[in-house]
């Protein structure tokens, strides 16, 4: 049995509902085997001692009735012990034997008997054999006359007892038999219906290897099987966003990349022409290479653009807390460089927090440079940091309402931003980065009536020496330290 178990559990291609059904038959047969054998011995003890106490009880009257006629056994023949399917013999303490008159069947005595005999002292029950070699179950107790010593043999033929006693050990055998291979079977029936939700993860694991489709399956059952089921669906519209996006990012890009690439080819093509034939007029020459310079900046922008999207949304925390005041004020310097004839109108006031310096400037400065692109000769660009949040507008057109719910989509561009120059994908860098930090960034309409940026980042304005973080429903917020 052992051995044929750990053959079936050594096959590693065997279906694991047949595995399974073999350590349900396997626990069945171990379980039985023990109540089998518990019973088979229990029921042995107890029919043995239950024949024992009946050869005691006869064996008790019998000495009664021998005690005053030894000799002739008190009258008792073998007639009358084939009643009570009994044999009885004498042992005098000299080792004479007494038995019924017409006694056919002579027990054996042994040492213990004898010991009785001389000192009439216990009694015995144990399993012996006559002369015959017939076994039988023998007790011995004592037994005197007043001038002799005794024991006094009562015997019972085990026959009939190890009759019933093969019977029960037979019938323990088959019925635990039957009743492994019905739990078998039923161990293989359960291990079967129960394993279908694997073998259906396993057919749709197949499905999307073969066809490569990403299609859910269909949830049933409320048990641990069903979420891990939950669990692969999630993993396979996960799988499916992240395909999607990244067509999206793939198409988006070409498209993107296919108007630049036009323009530069066609530049380029004009100045091999012009090498060969002249035929550009002067100062032509220069201003194509201006362009030129032009279209590989807005290349640099876009790549780079790209590889930041790329990277993991998660941000590593800095080891020391930074002071937005300092991002804000960098990125607004930048901006003055690119806007020498707009007034910038900055107020800051401090909010500490935890995060990564560089991708927080590279955002707000593609707001502020956002604002730039679109505020017009001479507007101001208002920049507030009041809290924890940071408010950066300007008083250009506009952000028009059918596009605010698309402004931070990935090469998305409005009809009025199309022909500035830009990769598309500033305000998708602002998302990402503000969603990193634990933070949010909305866009509306300026009280002047142009766009205004949001951002809301967790944080304080009390220095983290004198804080302390606790924690609400928006993040990680600090609060001061209350002294002692």
């Amino acid at each position: 049995m052992i051995r044929w178990l750990r053959s079936v559990l050594s096959v590693n291609n065997r279906p694991l509902h047949d595995r399974l059904a073999a350590l349900v038959s396997a626990a069945v047969a171990g379980a039985v085997a023990i109540t089998g054998i518990a019973a088979y011995i229990i029921t042995t003890v107890a029919v043995y001692n239950q024949l024992d106490g009946e050869l005691f009880d006869i064996a008790g009257v019998t000495a009664s009735w021998i005690r005053g006629d030894v000799e002739s056994m008190g009258g008792l023949n073998s007639d009358a012990l084939a009643t009570a399917n009994v044999t009885m013999m004498l042992v005098r303490s000299d080792n004479a034997r007494i038995t019924p008159p017409g006694a056919s069947t002579v027990l054996e005595p042994t040492a213990a008997e004898r010991a009785i005999a001389r000192t009439q002292m216990g009694a015995t029950a144990r399993t012996g054999v006559d002369q015959a070699g017939t076994p039988y179950r023998i007790v011995a107790i004592p037994l005197t006359d007043g001038t002799n010593h005794y024991a006094l043999m009562l015997g019972r033929p085990l026959g009939p007892t190890d009759q019933i006693l093969r019977i029960l050990a037979f019938s323990l055998l088959t019925f635990g038999l039957l009743a492994v291979l019905v739990a078998g079977a039923i161990g293989w029936v359960i291990a079967r219906s129960g394993l279908q939700p694997i073998q259906r993860l396993t057919d749709a694991v197949i499905r999307v290897t073969e066809t490569d489709q990403l299609e859910p399956i269909e949830l049933g059952g409320m048990d641990e099987l069903t979420d891990l089921t939950r669990s692969f669906n999630t993993m396979m519209g996960t799988l499916a966003s992240s395909r999607e996006r990244q067509r999206r990012l793939i198409a988006d890009a070409g498209h993107e990349l296919r108007t630049p690439l036009t323009s530069l080819r066609t530049n380029v093509e004009l100045l091999i022409a012009d090498e060969r034939q002249g035929m550009l007029p002067p100062g032509a020459r220069g201003e194509i290479l201006r362009d030129i310079a032009a279209q590989l900046g807005e290349f640099t922008q876009l790549i780079g653009d790209l590889v930041h999207l790329s990277r993991e949304d998660k941000v590593e925390a800095h080891p020391e807390p930074i002071d937005l005041r300092d991002v804000v004020n960098s990125s607004v310097t930048r901006a003055r460089r690119r806007g020498p004839g707009l007034a910038f109108d900055v107020e800051v006031e401090p909010l500490y927090l935890v995060g990564e310096p560089d991708s927080l400037e590279r955002a707000i400065t593609n707001l502020l440079d956002n604002a730039v692109k679109f505020s017009p000769p001479g507007g101001t660009v208002t920049v507030r940091l009041i809290g924890d949040r940071l408010r950066i507008s300007d008083e250009g057109p506009g952000i028009a309402e059918a596009d605010l719910p698309h402004v931070f989509d990935r090469f998305y561009r409005s009809d009025k931003a199309r022909n500035t120059p830009g990769s598309g994908l500033g305000l998708s860098i602002v998302a990402q980065t503000i969603k990193a930090h634990g933070g949010w960034v909305k866009a509306g309409r300026s009280e002047s009536g142009g766009a205004e940026f949001t951002i809301r980042l967790p944080g304080s304005s009390i220095p983290p020496e004198e804080a302390t973080e606790v924690t609400d429903g928006e993040g990680t917020v600090v609060l001061p330290r209350v002294p002692g």
